[in-house]
C-alpha cells in the first residue's frame, strides 16, 4: 500500500492507492508538560483548544506550512498514519506535499518527521503541482497553467508547465492573519475578548471577501474587556468582510507580482484557460469574484477545493514506479525520492 500525506498546517488529511481519502483530522496535538506524555491527537486535541489545564498544552505544531515541533509532529504522523497502515511487514512509500518555497533544512525535517513511522521511502512533491492535479489540471504538457491554492497555512501560488513551476510565491500564515484580524476588530468595535478557534469557526460560518448581497449572522461568545463577565455578540458576514479584506487583498497582490513575472507565452495561456483556485480558503464567499476582479482574468473554484493537494498527492503515486526505475519516458512531477 502507498499513502498520500497532505501536512498542513491546520489539517492533516491521508490518502491511499486503494481506499482514496482516508484521514481528515485537525494538525493538533495535546501533550503533558510535566512527563512529556503524547496524550491525544486531532480532532479530540482540536476541541481542547483554549480549554486545557494548566498541566496539558494543545498545540498546533506547524506554522506556515514547515515543521515548528519535530518531535511533536512525529507524534502526530505516528498517531495518524498507525489509523491508516496497521502492517509491521509491509513498509508504505509515501508521497508528501511541501509549499512552494521552502528550504533544504525545512524539506530534511518534513522527510525525517514522516520516516520516523517506518516508512520505506518518501517521495516530496509540491503543493501547487498536487493541486493542480486534485483540480483535474492537465501539468505534464507545454502548456501554462495558473493555481493558486489558499490554505489556512498558506496560500501557494504558481504557473506550471511540463509538469515543472515556471514562477512561484508563498505567503505564509494567511488563514492565522484573518483569525487575528477577526479577533482584533471584535475586540476594537465590540469590547469583546474572544479565541482563536472562535475567530476560525466565525472566519468559515459567514466569511466573505466581498461585500456580501445576504447577511448571515454568527453568533461569537467571549469575555467583556472591561468587566471580565462572559458576553456574546452576533457578527454579520460584512463585518466579517471588514476585518479580512485587507488579507485577502494581499493574496490578490502575490497572484498579480506571479503575473508580472510570467513569461509573455505561458500567460497567453492562463489568459486563455483562466486562473484555478483550491484550498479550504479558496472557499470564502467570493474569492473567485475578487480575484478576477483584480487581475481580469477567468477565475474557477475547484470542485471539492479543500481536498485538492491530497487527491494530487494520490494521483501522484502513480509515478513512483517511474522514479524509481529512472524512467525518462514521462516528465515526473515528483521531486526527489529520500
Amino acid at each position: 500500500m502507498d499513502i498520500a500525506l497532505d501536512l498542513g498546517t491546520c489539517n492533516t488529511r491521508i490518502y491511499t492507492n486503494e481506499k482514496g481519502k482516508v484521514l481528515d483530522e485537525p494538525s493538533v496535538i495535546t501533550y503533558d508538560t510535566i512527563d512529556n506524555e503524547i496524550l491525544t491527537a486531532g480532532s479530540e486535541a482540536y476541541r481542547m483548544l483554549g480549554k486545557t489545564p494548566t498541566r496539558i498544552k494543545a498545540v498546533y505544531p506547524l506554522e506556515g506550512g514547515v515543521i515548528a515541533e519535530l518531535d511533536l509532529v512525529e507524534e502526530m504522523i505516528g498517531m495518524f498514519l498507525s489509523q491508516v497502515s496497521n502492517s509491521k511487514v509491509i513498509m508504505p512509500r509515501v508521497v508528501a506535499c511541501i509549499p512552494g518555497e521552502i528550504t533544504e533544512v525545512e524539506k530534511r525535517a518534513v522527510v525525517n518527521a514522516i520516516s520516523s513511522f517506518g516508512v520505506r521511502r518518501v517521495y516530496l512533491i509540491e503543493a501547487s503541482k498536487a493541486a493542480a492535479m486534485g483540480a483535474g489540471l492537465d501539468i505534464t504538457g507545454p502548456h501554462g497553467s495558473m493555481i493558486v491554492d489558499i490554505g489556512g497555512g498558506t496560500a501557494d501560488i504558481a504557473v506550471l508547465s511540463l509538469s515543472g513551476i515556471s514562477i512561484c510565491k508563498t505567503l505564509k500564515d494567511v488563514g492565522k492573519q484573518m483569525d487575528e484580524e477577526i479577533i482584533r476588530y471584535i475586540r476594537r468595535k465590540y469590547g469583546l475578548i474572544i479565541g482563536n478557534t472562535t475567530a476560525e469557526q466565525c472566519k468559515m460560518a459567514i466569511g466573505c471577501v466581498v461585500k456580501p448581497k445576504e447577511e448571515k449572522v454568527f453568533r461569537v461568545k467571549g469575555r467583556d474587556s472591561m468587566r471580565g463577565l462572559p458576553r456574546f455578540v452576533d457578527m454579520k458576514s460584512s463585518e466579517i468582510y471588514e476585518a479580512i479584506i485587507e488579507t485577502a487583498l494581499g493574496i490578490v497582490k502575490g497572484i498579480m507580482e506571479v503575473l508580472e513575472k510570467t513569461p509573455p507565452e505561458l500567460i497567453g495561456d492562463i489568459y486563455t484557460d483562466g486562473i484555478t483556485i483550491t484550498g479550504g480558503l479558496a472557499q470564502l464567499e467570493g474569492f473567485p469574484e475578487l480575484i478576477s476582479h483584480y487581475t481580469k482574468v477567468d477565475v474557477r473554484l475547484a470542485e471539492n477545493a479543500a481536498d485538492c493537494v491530497v487527491k494530487g498527492c494520490g494521483m501522484a503515486i502513480e509515478y513512483i514506479a517511474d522514479a524509481e526505475n529512472n524512467s525518462s519516458v514521462n516528465v515526473n512531477p515528483l521531486l526527489a525520492a529520500y
